[in-house]
């Protein structure tokens, strides 16, 4: 007999020690879990304890050797020969035997009795991780943990690169609890693989093994570096040659001074591998000092170096285009286990700037990783993510390409462990455990610490390990160990054998047994026992045997048939082996049989309809009856919230099974259960449930052309309904979403399983599913075939928007929208331009490769300014060129206005604005006029500081604002086209108003009559700097209209209309005069009475009336507004 404990929670795994720094972590899952006490309180209990059946039943007859024992169990030694038959008397001195050896063994017998700690080995909580130690840290020690339960507690030992250390007081390597602690770790005496064993009486389990590596970084050399000299324009790499290291390092440079660090542009690139730095084309910019700082991370500190200057000099521009030359490329091939982080680098010099593209040659690569960054990087690699990859460098005058492969592996993982087993003395056990990854792992087992290999009665075949016979010495903790180059796993488990004598008290023969007359009734007889028992069954005194009603099984079950009145009785069961002898008695009782009164009926539904399987029973009506359903064999819920089915019926005898909005799913074989607690009726009855069609099967696609696939099908299931006709949908990955398409035949028949689809893009990767259809609806769709790429075709659509203009002089620069991937038909793919001056008859062509390129440039200094060319485009790629656009108009780059505006003149108009008008200039053949260009500064200052304003038309006059009071200013103004200003005109002056009086108007006092308001204040007279006061003005908003009114004034007071109904008004007054609009006075004015009131000015108003009048922020907004007109 063999047990395995349900209720250990142990998952026996221990996490990967890798052989590389980075420290392992085991996958989800994989470590042990926590195991309660009650599973090892659950282990088997000693014999002699109160309870037990009597010692005559338990007999055991034992020669020569003595028994021997394990702590908590009483264990005898396996395959005792038995003695022969002994007389009464012998018998009862054999009795008295036994229990002065019961005795003899209580003690070690306690942990299995009620309520006494469990004893199991060790199960490790806690355990050591690799760990990178800075040389250079201030840190004193270094622990490496490990804690295991174990009940008698675990004691503790370590090995270090193998060997077991010895662990002495006052050394340096102290043991704290189970915890190693190291004083002042060196690399020479420390570096090292470590291992925690830990130990109890049960047995001992290892740990994974912890690397303690030592990390250092150098100080780059105090040699002085050369110099680096290059032509600007070309492309440079300046090394960083970083210090001896470990870990690997992260890279940056600094230009002439910190914090001045190199920005990572598609110009620049700093390769995190060697550390060097690229720069693609030099400029002018680029002249400098540079220095190469190299960081390392290690566990809980952070160092950083610096290299010496190297100073970068440029000679004479070359101005020469360069195709693309990848200088920093990626290994051909590049090693990464599973979850790691893969970067690949690749970039290149070239003139232009090369772009950098990444794809996945055998593959497509995830849209997640798509960049045009100069590094690939992939956070998290899978399998999936193995294959090879290219990168490509591209600009107008070419391209350059870099492969590499990227090979994933992985460290072991378990795909099966051990779990705690309990088996019996003397019997076979066969323990597995298996384990993925790449290298294939290899597995070996260890039996409490130590290497297990095969011996006589145990074979040890890879991840298979098999024990004939098994003995008490076989009890213990094994570990299965699997282990490739990437790291080492550890499974753990506890294996107890046990030798026990019958004991029925766990699970005794039920006390009272009913069955139903005429049916079968079923009596196990388990009682725990180790080796298995020899059982026999009794009713009453005669011993049963096998006949045509009686069985008694292998195991010890017992089971009759056909049952009638008279099996009623006490039925016993005995049990015994050489440890010992037990029985337990049960009475069975017959009941009437339960019957099928009115079965269910087949019926043939439509998807949707509702439908009652009708069933009724009769029992024995001492016993309840209860009805259960299933559906093909498995059971329905009735009870479930918003499901199909219900039971209605209260009454006992009546088991209907109502099924509402029938779905194709709950078509079937129903069953109707009638059962008591001693037997059971049942009748089926078939419900055929008509529908759509299911999906069809085995979409193939062959016979792939440039526009066109053959597709190919198996038929689904039709539901019960012939299917009428197939739809065909495809997908390309740019749309995602599926897509019916052209078919031949056009109408595809319900027997076909083959058509052609029609008016597919070449060059384009499609998916294509298939759909049936009947009288009843439409199915749901096939899954999606696999994916194909239709051939290649010349494109068949020309570029759009076409366009262009613009440019320094002697160019002419077209533009266009560059063809979408959907259309381009194929590889290499670019475009073929045509271009000639106007009413020239000879064209001129320029070839532009790369898919993205949307734009051309062509430089000739005979073209004139402003020229009209005739351009079209058409798109090409290896299979040919296609249609051409329609002809466009584009102008060469215009040069700037040559002719200057005429009769300027300026006028202040305010305190802060001036009014300049002058004299239109006549369009020329150097561009299209696009408006002009105000330019003014105050008198004293230079022309170069000049304010700039331009007008967005044609317009010969302008409005300058935002200017200083009492202010002298001059102007000029020139004409502007695309290609910027032309010459000035000669210079006028204006001078601006001086500012408006900044004191408000004051001694405000109103005076309410039935049907006006009378206002009045004390006149503001300016001072010397100020403007002339010509008016006043004043906005007025009652409660009753939230929009304001502007009323104007030339004296100091003013009367205005208002409604007798008004009780609050908000008034803003201020003055008015060539230098602009002064400060405002506000005031809240209040009927009352008719009195008239002095209020203070804005700055001690009183607080508006709430809900009624506007807030003063609001208020000052809108008297804003009205002022400006």
């Amino acid at each position: 007999m063999q047990r395995c404990c349900s209720g250990s929670g142990r998952a026996h795994t221990q996490a990967p020690s890798p052989a590389t720094a980075t420290a392992a972590t085991a996958a989800p899952g994989q470590q042990r879990a926590a195991e309660g006490a009650g599973r090892r309180g659950g282990r088997p209990e000693g014999p002699a304890v109160p309870g037990s059946p009597p010692l005559a039943s338990g007999s055991v007859h034992l020669p020569q050797p003595a028994p021997s024992f394990t702590p908590g169990l009483l264990l005898f030694s396996p395959l005792l020969p038995r003695a022969p038959a002994m007389g009464p008397l012998l018998r009862r001195k054999s009795h008295l035997l036994l229990l002065v050896a019961v005795v003899l063994v209580s003690c070690p017998a306690q942990s299995s009795a009620p309520g006494s700690p469990a004893t199991f080995g060790p199960v490790f909580e806690d355990q050591p991780l690799s760990l990178l130690f800075p040389e250079e840290s201030t840190e004193e020690k270094v622990t490496l943990a490990c804690r295991a339960r174990a009940s008698p507690p675990a004691t503790y030992r370590w090995k270090m690169n193998g060997t077991e250390m010895k662990l002495e007081p006052g050394s340096r390597h102290q043991l704290v609890g189970g915890n190693l602690v190291i004083m002042n770790p060196t690399k020479a005496q420390d570096a090292g693989v470590y291992q925690c064993l830990a130990s109890n009486p049960v047995g001992t389990v290892v740990s994974r093994e912890a690397v303690l590596r030592f990390g250092f970084l150098q100080e780059f050399s105090k040699e002085e570096r050369d110099p680096v000299k290059t032509h600007e324009g070309w492309g440079v790499m300046l090394p960083c040659n970083p210090p001896a290291h470990y870990p690997g390092l992260s890279y940056r440079w600094l230009l002439n001074e910190f914090p001045n660090f190199i920005p990572t542009d598609g110009r620049h690139f700093v390769s995190q591998t060697t550390g060097n730095l690229y720069i693609a084309r030099t400029n002018a910019s680029d002249l400098g000092n540079y220095s190469c700082l190299a960081t390392s991370h290690m566990d809980f500190s952070t160092k950083s170096v610096f290299s010496k200057f190297a100073q970068l000099n440029l000679a004479a521009e070359d101005p020469r285009l360069f195709a693309p030359s990848i200088k920093a490329r990626f290994p051909a091939e590049t090693y990464a286990l599973v979850g790691q982080q893969v970067t690949l680098e690749c970039f290149a010099f070239g003139n232009p700037v090369p772009r950098i593209k990444w794809r996945k040659v055998d593959g497509s690569l995830s849209p997640q990783w798509a960049t045009a960054e100069p590094t690939l990087q992939i956070p998290s690699v899978s399998f999936e993510d193995e294959g090879t990859y290219e990168c490509e460098a591209e600009n107008s005058k070419g391209r350059d390409s870099v492969q590499g492969r990227i090979i994933v592996q992985a460290q072991p993982e378990w795909l099966k462990v051990i779990s705690d087993m309990e088996a019996d003395i003397g019997s076979s056990l066969r323990w597995g455990c298996a384990a993925a990854g790449k290298p294939r792992p290899t597995v070996r087992w260890l039996r409490n610490g130590e290497p297990l290999t095969s011996q006589s009665r145990v074979e040890v075949l890879a991840g298979d390990l098999r024990f004939s016979k098994l003995s008490l010495e076989d009890s213990g903790m094994y570990q299965c160990v699997a282990e490739n180059k990437h790291g080492t796993i550890y499974a753990s488990a506890e294996l107890a054998v046990q030798a026990l004598a019958p004991d029925f008290r766990l699970n005794p023969v039920r006390r009272l047994i009913p069955a139903a007359r005429g049916g079968e009734v079923i009596i196990p007889c388990q009682p725990r026992s180790a080796p298995k028992a020899v059982v026999l069954w009794s009713k009453g005194t005669e011993i049963l045997v096998n006949s045509s009603r009686v069985t008694v099984t292998p195991d010890g079950t017992l089971i009759i048939r056909n049952i009638s009145r008279s099996d009623e009785g006490k039925y016993t069961c005995f049990a015994e082996n050489f440890m010992g002898k037990a029985n337990s008695t049960g009475i069975l009782s017959v009941r009437d049989a339960t019957k099928i009164t009115l079965a269910p009926s087949s019926a043939d539904i439509n998807l949707g309809d509702n439908l009652t399987l009708q069933c009724h029973a009769s029992h024995d009506p001492t016993m309840d009856l209860t009805f259960t359903w299933t559906l093909d064999d498995f059971p329905i819920d009735s009870d479930k919230p918003g499901g199909h089915y219900r039971r209605a019926s209260v009454k006992e005898t009546v088991g209907d099974l109502t099924i509402l909005n029938a779905q194709l799913r709950h078509g079937g074989k129903y069953t109707c259960m009638a059962q008591t607690v001693v037997d059971s009726a049942s009748k089926e009855a078939t419900v055929l449930v008509r529908g759509p069609p299911g999906p069809p099967g085995g979409v193939v696609v062959r016979d792939i052309g440039d526009t066109t696939v053959q597709l190919s099908w198996s038929r689904g299931f039709d539901n019960h309904s012939p299917i009428a006709k197939y739809t065909l949908q495809a997908r390309t990955p740019s749309s995602g979403k599926w897509k019916q398409v052209r078919t031949n035949p056009a109408n595809i028949e319900g027997n076909a399983e083959t058509a052609q689809v029609l008016g597919l893009t070449p060059w384009m990767d499609y998916e294509f599913r298939v759909i049936a259809s009947n009288i009843l609806g439409t199915g749901e769709p096939s899954g999606p075939s696999s994916k194909i790429r239709t051939k290649e075709a010349a494109p068949s659509v020309a570029p759009s928007g076409l366009s262009g203009g613009g440019g320094a002089p002697g160019e002419l620069i077209v533009n266009w929208t560059p063809v979408s991937r959907e259309y381009q038909n194929g590889d290499g793919f670019g475009y073929l331009l045509s271009f000639r001056r106007q009413g020239s008859t000879h064209w001129q062509t320029a070839r532009v490769p790369g898919a993205d390129a949307q734009y051309f440039v062509y430089s000739n200094d005979s073209v004139r300014p402003y020229t009209p060319f005739e351009v079209k485009i058409r798109s090409y790629n290896r299979r040919g060129s296609g249609p051409e656009s329609l002809t466009a108009l584009v102008y060469s780059a215009e040069e700037e206005p040559r002719v200057a505006p005429t009769k300027v003149w300026a006028k202040g108009v305010s305190s802060s604005e001036m009014n300049v008008t002058w004299d239109s200039v006549q369009q020329d053949m150097n561009g299209i006029l696009l408006g002009y260009e105000i330019r003014y500064w105050k008198a004293g200052d230079k022309e170069a500081a000049a304010d700039r304003v331009r007008t967005a038309g044609l317009d010969t006059s302008a409005r300058v604002t935002d200017l200083h009071p009492n202010t002298k200013y001059h102007v000029t103004v020139r004409a502007y086209n695309r290609a910027g200003t032309g010459p000035a005109s000669p210079s006028t002056s204006a001078t601006t108003m001086k500012p408006p009086p900044r004191r408000p108007p004051d001694n405000i006092s109103w005076t309410f009559s039935s049907s006006s308001l009378s206002i009045k204040w004390d006149p503001v007279v300016p001072l010397r700097n100020e403007s002339a006061v010509t008016g006043y003005k004043m906005l007025y908003q009652n409660d009753l209209h939230l929009t304001p009114t502007l009323h104007l004034t030339t004296k100091n007071w003013i009367e205005i209309a208002v409604p007798e109904d008004i009780g609050h008004a908000l008034v803003q007054i201020r003055t008015t005069g060539p230098g602009g609009d002064g400060t405002p006075a506000e005031v809240h004015i209040v009927r009352n009475g008719g009195t008239s009131m002095m209020v203070e000015n804005s700055a001690a108003c009183p607080a508006a009336h709430s809900g009624t009048i506007l807030s003063h922020s609001m208020a000052i907004l809108i008297l804003t507004g009205y002022l400006e007109l």
